[in-house]
């Protein structure tokens, strides 16, 4: 395994690391426990040392089933939540909330859920526009006076929420969606964290599945998985433009096995191939799904390939350049 350091913090993290949402039991269909648990060990065992969930995957259910899984194992991994998400159990709809009030609250229901005194890092799962940032910023640096965190980031925050956030907070990392099919953040965001000393965790390296391979033509995806909308956080990458972007995949795979390796570790090296990036979060249900995402740190890709893979990407069908969800907007642009 390779080890990078988030940010500026003593946090040695595994380059591959273990994402938790799909271990939810819902939004990515049916998940067994047993063989989940079985995939935490493997991980453990192969290297991998950091462990992403939040409460809003499953409703609690991520962070139960992880906290179960981890057991006496707990303090030999880095372990990461989220916060700033509130959620009704009945229309299962989620919102924005990164009130001091409500981070406080939901950090310690996150310990209580995974069993545990402290979170090695917590986050803010979302920007939250109708709260002020200094006043998140101040929950975030009390959790680490009071030893609930040992450090603190964000998600999916523009390059302008991310600079602001960093004023106020001890932040050393930003979450964002990254692979192949989605390079948003890449434009402004990722020289922002550069210049601010931070690294990001890569959350769906594979868009969630579809740079597995596992996809079909005729794909039917579970009653309650979020994929069935054929929209991946606002990329309209599946549903009728499904074909055309599994014929990029298949020559993306091509590409994989000129070099010797396979479509999935081709996926997870091309995201790590940017030093700024720290871990890409490799959602696992199974142990071979473990075994398989962790050789990715053995693959190196050639220029020459890199430049076809930039090719084949020129075919994507269905791509957006817009970040996902509402964000703050710089004061410069409010009034111009």
């Amino acid at each position: 395994m390779e080890y990078r350091t988030l940010g500026r913090s003593d946090l040695k993290v595994s380059a591959i690391g273990f994402g938790c949402w799909e271990m939810g039991g819902s939004h990515y269909g049916s998940t067994d426990e047993a063989e989940v648990t079985r995939a935490v060990h493997r991980a453990i065992d192969l290297g991998v040392t950091l462990f992403d969930t939040a409460p809003v995957y499953g409703f609690g259910g991520s962070e139960e089933a992880l906290g179960r899984a981890l057991g006496t194992r707990r303090n030999e991994v880095v372990l990461v939540s989220k916060g700033g998400q509130t959620w009704d159990p009945v229309t299962t709809t989620r919102k924005a909330d990164a009130r001091y009030s409500e981070l406080k609250r939901g950090l310690e229901d996150s310990l209580r859920r995974l069993g545990t005194d402290h979170l090695d890092l917590f986050l803010i799962h979302w920007p939250d526009p109708e709260t002020p940032i200094e006043e998140s910023a101040r929950a975030l640096a009390e959790m680490v006076d009071e030893g609930k965190t040992r450090y603190v980031g964000v998600c999916n925050h523009s390059a302008y929420e991310l600079r602001e956030m960093a004023k106020h907070a001890p932040i050393v990392t930003n979450q964002v969606g990254y692979n192949m099919f989605d390079r948003r953040w890449e434009k402004e965001m990722f020289p922002t964290a550069r210049e601010l000393g931070l690294n990001v965790m890569a959350y769906g390296p594979m868009a969630h599945g579809l740079l597995t391979g596992a996809f079909r033509r005729d794909q039917v995806f579970e009653p309650g998985d979020w994929r069935r909308s054929g929209v991946l956080f606002g990329q309209r990458l599946l549903g009728p433009n499904l074909a055309a972007n599994l014929d990029v995949v298949d020559e993306l795979r091509g590409l994989a096995e000129r070099i010797g390796t396979t479509l999935p570790r081709l996926a997870l090296a091309w995201v790590l191939r940017d030093p700024i990036v720290a871990v890409a979060l490799s959602g696992c249900r199974t142990v071979a799904e473990v075994e398989e995402n962790v050789r990715a740190v053995e693959v190196t890709i050639p220029f020459d390939v890199l430049a076809r893979v930039d090719a084949a990407l020129g075919k994507v069908v269905g791509r957006s350049d817009v970040i996902p969800a509402r964000h703050r907007t710089p004061p410069a642009l409010v009034s111009a």
